[in-house]
């Protein structure tokens, strides 16, 4: 029992189950707009809400590990990353890949029983956050990439519902897409030096940490942007407005805790974003009733 608990820890510290919070928020907020849109209630039923969570929860532990298995070789060269478990041999590279693999058909499986079209896009959307691992090694862009990734969140949680893609789902995705991307420019400063070093693609190495920081400012203000034309194409309430406000409010505040201290990236990236995407729910539901 104790050599399972211990391999779990080892496979949280892994993947970071915990981080599932910056695209479960926004996979519910399209189940919860597509629900009203179609059924006149919030309330999608308990099925969906299961299947909801296990199709977020596989997905990104397929993303994350296929990443931790694919970066074993980058990350034993990095300080920040040398004592992940998948450098350090507490997680073997077959234990990592089984991992995938269990993941990966876990996730079709969840798309099978949502409805028809949620399962005939689960391969591609499966090879779409997995690209990201190999982006990095060739193009600057892998921000996008995890951008892109973690945008597709809305539009699984839409499709859940509806079997369709609407404007607002993508509107909100964009949001998404421009949010992630502008966190992770802010969180892979830290790795501006080791990224030069090793040969890696990422715009911090190519651009500079002030060029950096003003790529992340506008993206930012893209979310924003996104996210309004999203409330007003969803035809949504005062809160939806509030809670696009307040994310302004909170990425402007995000911005200002790493100009003034490159130390407190992890309090901005973890904190304040895992706090938007909760706010975000919490007042779109209410605008729901």
């Amino acid at each position: 029992m104790e050599k399972l608990k211990k391999l779990l820890n080892d496979f949280n510290e892994l993947v970071m189950f915990k981080h599932s919070i910056f695209s479960l928020p926004f996979i519910f907020i399209a189940m919860i707009i597509a629900s009203v849109e179609i059924n006149g209630s919030a309330w999608f039923g308990f099925k969906l809400l299961a299947l909801g969570i296990l199709a977020a929860l596989t997905a990104r532990n397929f993303a994350m590990g296929f990443n931790r298995y694919m970066d074993r070789d980058i990350d034993a060269l990095n300080p920040r990353t040398i004592n992940r478990p998948n450098v350090d041999g507490r997680i073997s590279a077959n234990q990592m890949l089984l991992f995938v693999i269990a993941n990966a058909l876990g996730f079709i499986v969840v798309a099978y029983f949502v409805n028809d079209l949620a399962l005939y896009l689960s391969i591609p959307i499966l090879i779409i956050i997995g690209s990201y691992s190999y982006f990095k090694r060739f193009s600057y862009l892998a921000h996008v990439i995890l951008g892109i990734s973690l945008a597709l969140a809305p539009i699984a949680g839409v499709v859940a519902v509806s079997e369709t893609i609407t404007l607002w789902s993508v509107l909100l995705s964009a949001g998404v897409m421009f949010w992630v991307a502008g966190f992770d420019l802010l969180y892979s400063l830290q790795d501006i030096d080791v990224d030069k070093k090793l040969g890696l693609h990422s715009i911090p190495s190519k651009f500079g940490a002030k060029k950096t920081m003003l790529i992340s400012k506008v993206f930012h203000l893209l979310t924003v942007v996104f996210w309004l034309l999203f409330a007003i194409s969803s035809n949504s309430g005062l809160f939806t407005y509030i809670a696009v406000i307040a994310s302004a409010i909170m990425l402007t505040y995000e911005h200002i805790i790493v100009n003034k201290d490159f130390t407190k990236i992890d309090k901005a990236f973890f904190t304040v974003n895992g706090y938007l995407g909760i706010l975000f729910f919490i007042l779109v539901l209410v605008d729901s009733f």
